[in-house]
């Protein structure tokens, strides 16, 4: 007897509990169903594959359908096994099976329909999901199917498998504890993220109070490098596998590439590839060495000399002027454009390209300075190789025409430090008695004693002259920070500079730091060769550029670092004094992103910071959300705000205190000014630091007053 022999002497049997093939067109959706929620997609998809794998696992419960007279009219209501129903004719839609499809199926007359199928979704309890998990794994480990065969057999997708995978291959210990509800799905999936036992047991063994899935994640990949990190940019992951290392990555978040296991091998090559790119350039420029490192070495010890201007070529001035004409003549006949064609924007860029081409040509090195020194390559915080050129090693100084020597008779003490002529012990240079017999001229002592009183005569006179110590303080400047090494200045003001990269890494790459590294080199390329001429080139300079370039030297002395171990109240107040007179605005420079702040601090001073710049309601949209999301989140909500946390924020300008009117400030003013001679209209840039007055380290503040 054929199926569909049996289907027709039984489909209208209607006897309860018959088991009968009913043809798939023939069944409907019974209206006494209780759930009224339809199916969800995902669940006829996974329906549909396991009964194309495996078969109905289930035979659908149906009731017949009878008309007016209560005659059956070879339909029949599906009671329990909707889903089912819906899967095979998902299947029909995609012509696996046909429309008049048998489908075994048991007929009950006798339960209320509505009834049972409540009870088929009630009564009944899902596996724990650490079943489910090691059960995958068995599969793939016992039967050898991938996760594409699995997700195939189970309707659902290949990540979706490979993630319970990776579940199932977490430690058995921490598996029980998952069981027993003493870990989260959430803190399980981040044990997931490696398969080494025993470093999951560990960091386990070793939680705190602070069980947060990003903690679990920190503390298994802190021998990892992170896929952002700018040596695996650098790298690249390609390269990094076919030299043998591996990536981890985590199935459960987005981990921007995943960690890489090999940190050696990373560091290796990175230094190789450093090493191509520094051998390249020593070739084609002709220095006589190249030195790398990943990070720049500041504590090299080497002077530096910086490109000169040169005269262009007449060819060059002529490519340059044509390139010129040419940028001129289109940009004005498109000015108006709201948008370029495509030939004429390429167009524009290649004669960019020429403009800036031949003015990097207006600046060089000395050969000489070429063939004696040397680059260093380094990477940069955005992953790309940096060339610092221009450095010359002691024993090559020598060589060199602008090379210094010590002055004669100066000798060095314990300390390294130089002892001046007449300055050490038993060398006071004997009696004026003893020179004359020597037949000196003048005696080291009487020399001494002089040039003391000279001293003392260009203090007073200095004092008198605010122009020349403007000139004097800002060549003293100069000489420390443009010449290595140059004992060149008489005034005895050491400048000072902080490695702010040793405090905040990757400081130099943002755009405040490279404003700041242009303007140095463009002060650096015009100073002269020779320290010599410093004096006259500074003032031979207007007052404008001797103020800037004074301006320039002091700024790189500032240092507002606040260490944990240091107590220096005052020095932070003088800060924020200095960043009202100067206007400061650090969101100009400084954006808040999960990098540089938010991934540093706590979730209450996340939702602190976007409460701050956007509103209650978006802080409580996050309150909800895990570490690394709630971050994320921030950042964007963050974006354009202009939003900076407290220690960022430059104060606003003093308010007079309560009993201190203006008259009384001006009061004190003319009281001063009736001290001193009739003054021309005071700087605004000198105001500006008044208003911001120092206070003495350790005493009561004081006034300067200047003309």
């Amino acid at each position: 007897m054929t199926t569909n022999d049996r289907c027709a002497k039984t489909g209208t049997a209607s006897v309860s509990g018959t088991v009968v093939f009913i043809p798939l067109n023939k069944l409907k959706k019974s209206p006494r169903n209780a759930r009224m929620t339809p199916h969800s997609e995902a669940i006829i998809e996974a329906y549909a594959a396991s009964i194309a794998a495996k078969g109905m696992l289930q035979y659908p419960v149906v009731e017949p359908e009878l008309d007016g007279e209560g005659a059956e009219t070879g339909f029949y209501f599906v009671s329990i096994g909707e889903g089912r129903r819906l899967a095979q004719l998902l299947r029909v839609k995609r012509k696996q099976i046909k429309k008049t499809e048998p489908i075994r199926c048991v007929i009950d007359t006798v339960n209320d329909a509505h009834e049972i199928s409540l009870d088929e979704n009630i009564t009944r309890e899902a596996m724990h999901p650490a079943d489910q998990f090691e059960a995958f794994r068995d599969l793939h480990e016992k039967k050898g199917w991938g996760a594409e065969e699995i997700a195939a057999r189970f309707g659902i997708t290949a990540h979706v498998v490979r993630q319970r995978l990776r579940l199932g291959a977490v430690s058995p210990k921490l598996m029980q504890v998952y069981r027993e509800a003493g870990l989260t799905l959430d803190q399980l999936m981040a044990f997931a993220i490696t398969d080494d036992h025993t470093r999951q047991e560990q960091v386990f063994e070793n939680l705190t109070y602070n069980r947060d899935p990003y903690v679990i994640r920190r503390e298994l990949t802190r021998t990892h490098i992170a896929a952002s990190d700018r040596r695996a940019i650098f790298v690249g992951a390609k390269a990094y596998m076919e030299a043998g290392g591996g990536i981890l990555r985590d199935l459960f978040t987005e981990d921007r590439g995943g960690f890489y296991e090999d940190a050696a091998l990373l560091d290796q090559l990175v230094i190789a590839k450093l090493q191509g790119i520094a051998e390249t350039v020593r070739q084609a420029e002709g220095w006589k060495w190249a030195d790398v490192h990943i990070d720049f070495p500041h504590a090299n010890g080497l002077r530096r000399t910086y490109p000169q201007p040169v005269d262009l070529s007449a060819e060059d001035q002529a490519a340059y002027a044509t390139a010129s004409e040419e940028f001129n003549r289109l940009t004005e006949e498109w000015d108006s454009a709201e948008e370029l064609p495509n030939d004429v924007d390429q167009r524009f860029g290649k004669l960019e390209a020429e403009i800036e081409r031949i003015d990097a040509l207006r600046h060089a090195y000395d050969p000489d300075i070429v063939s004696r020194g040397g680059v260093f390559v380094v990477l940069s915080h955005d992953g790309a190789a940096r060339i610092e050129r221009g450095f010359i090693r002691a024993e090559d100084e020598q060589a060199g025409p602008e090379a210094e020597t010590r002055p004669h008779g100066e000798d060095v003490n314990d300390d390294g430090e130089i002892i001046e002529d007449g300055s050490g012990p038993d060398s006071d240079g004997g009696s004026d008695e003893e020179a004359e017999d020597d037949g000196k001229p003048l005696s080291d002592l009487l020399i001494r004693d002089l040039t003391a009183h000279r001293t003392l005569g260009l203090r007073l006179a200095l004092g008198e002259q605010p122009e020349i110590a403007l000139v004097a303080v800002t060549h003293t400047l100069a000489a420390q920070t443009f010449y290595q090494g140059a004992e060149a200045h008489c005034l005895e003001i050491r400048p000072t500079s902080v490695y702010l990269a040793g405090h905040a890494d990757g400081i130099e790459d943002t755009a405040a730091g490279k404003a700041l590294a242009d303007r140095h080199t463009e002060w650096a390329a015009d100073m002269p060769r020779d320290v010599a001429d410093l004096w006259g080139f500074i003032a031979s300079l207007d007052h404008a550029s001797v103020m800037a370039l004074f301006a320039h030297c002091a700024s790189l002395t500032v240092n507002a670092v606040k260490q944990p171990w240091e107590r220096k109240p005052r020095a932070h107040e003088t800060a924020d004094r200095l960043a009202t007179a100067v206007n400061l605005d650090m969101a100009a420079h400084w954006t808040p992103t999960v990098r540089t702040y938010l991934g540093r601090i706590t979730k209450a001073h996340i939702l602190d910071a976007v409460r701050d710049a956007a509103s209650e309601e978006a802080a409580e949209r996050l309150s909800d959300l895990n570490k690394q999301p709630m971050a994320e989140a921030a950042e964007q909500l963050l974006a354009g705000t202009g939003w900076l946390p407290a220690v960022l924020r430059t104060p606003e300008p003093a308010v007079f205190a309560e009993g201190q009117d203006e008259e009384g400030a001006d009061a004190r003013s003319a009281d001063v000014a009736e001290l001193e001679p009739e003054a021309p209209e005071p700087d605004t840039t000198n105001a500006a630091l008044a208003d911001s007055s120092a206070l003495a380290e350790g005493g009561e503040p004081f006034t300067i007053a200047a003309e």
